[in-house]
């Protein structure tokens, strides 16, 4: 099974989109397996987007994302990563399919709403820089037969 982490960013959360969000993570199949209401810190921002350190709106990144509470969650399913940038939608939302997250409720691609892993490794080591192991709850799903072969 792989692993996802998911964002929803402080235009999501101010917009009243958090419900809204988790429903279509839920809605497609995947599982919720950690989640954290939260503001980030500068310090977890840096960490969290310094692959971004050399680029222009770096600055502008990390200032937006610590603005305002975040929703943090760790998704797990087959292919979670691909399903969920798939339910995301492209980067820049005028881009994204009707339907996708960004394609239903977003305008800029300063205010996506969302992050997603982009690779499974990147997924493992996100959802490290958010939960410690002990946060994450290994459960069974009673629909798991429903949605998994």
């Amino acid at each position: 099974m792989e692993r996802t982490l998911i964002l929803v960013k402080p235009d999501g959360v101010q917009r009243g989109l958090m419900g809204e969000i988790i429903a279509r993570f839920e809605r497609r199949g995947l599982k919720l397996i950690g989640m954290k209401f939260m503001q980030m810190s500068q310090e977890l921002a840096e960490e969290h987007y310094g692959v971004h350190k050399e680029r222009p709106f770096y600055g502008a990144l990390v200032s937006y994302i610590t603005s305002g509470p975040i929703v943090a969650m760790v998704w797990e399913g087959n292919d979670a990563v691909a399903a969920a940038r798939g339910t995301i939608g492209a980067t820049k939302p005028s881009a994204a399919a009707p339907g996708s997250i960004r394609g239903d409720f977003g305008m800029e691609i300063g205010r996506n709403l969302v992050h997603g892993s982009d690779s499974p490794e990147n997924g493992i080591k996100e959802a490290s820089i958010f939960f410690n192991d002990d946060e994450l709850v290994d459960w069974n799903r009673a629909t798991e037969a429903w949605i998994v072969e």
